[in-house]
């Protein structure tokens, strides 16, 4: 295991096999978006036998039928969730990887769920 992530105050970690990693995505599906209160959220999946917890084992909530959501009880960071529907993986965050700029999405998920301003979100006035 090579691959860090972790939650914002750090009490939940994730160490993980790079080269395991499948489907790194955006996800616009309303779920997701309640979930990590985000216009859309971008993650990655591994095979259970990929990763594991370091830290603090994380709080979880089943947010609807077949799918557990993982998140650091202190923080709030979410962390993970794992739905019936891909039994044996995982989805994780990559905003939460310790260096999240080293992994770009490749699809989009759910596009069809997509609020409609997403698509001009990087024209957007930069206030830096």
């Amino acid at each position: 295991m090579s691959s860090i992530a972790h939650c914002l105050c750090g009490a939940i970690r994730l160490a993980f096999d790079r080269t395991r990693v499948s489907r790194p995505d955006i996800c616009h599906c309303a779920s997701c978006r309640r979930a990590t209160a985000s216009p859309l959220t971008a993650g990655f999946a591994l095979p259970d036998t990929a990763w594991r917890w370091t830290g603090r084992t994380p709080a979880s909530y089943v947010s609807s039928p077949g799918v557990t959501r993982e998140f650091c009880g202190t923080c709030g960071t979410q962390m993970a969730y794992r739905t019936d529907a891909l039994p044996g993986e995982t989805h994780f965050y990559i905003a939460t990887l310790a260096d999240p700029a080293s992994m770009a999405p490749e699809r989009q998920a759910f596009a069809d769920e997509a609020l409609p301003w997403t698509a001009g979100m990087m024209s957007l006035p930069r206030a830096d």
